[in-house]
């Protein structure tokens, strides 16, 4: 991936969190009629949002993780010589 479509693809990010961000607080203030509300219901969104992203980042490595584990396994157990895998071939 070049340097351009990560920029890319963060710009798309930044836009579609800042819409997703304006819209929770249009709908807020337009429902409530208070500011106080909609900031606070706003900021709780944000976080509620990077949480989900920081827990999509944690469970992506940890199957990364068991993937490249059991990869090392399979890859172990195929090389090994047929008495110690218990098969004495004849």
């Amino acid at each position: 991936m070049t340097r351009q479509e990560n920029g890319v693809n963060f710009m798309i990010f930044g836009r579609l969190l800042a819409l997703v961000l304006t819209a929770t607080a249009v709908t807020v203030y337009f429902a409530s009629q208070s500011i106080r509300l909609a900031v606070v219901t706003t900021l709780a969104c944000l976080l509620l949002l990077q949480m989900v992203y920081f827990g999509s980042v944690v469970f992506l490595v940890w199957r990364s993780s068991c993937a490249c584990r059991a990869e090392v396994r399979v890859s172990q157990r195929s090389w090994k010589p047929a008495a110690i895998r218990g098969r004495v071939e004849e």
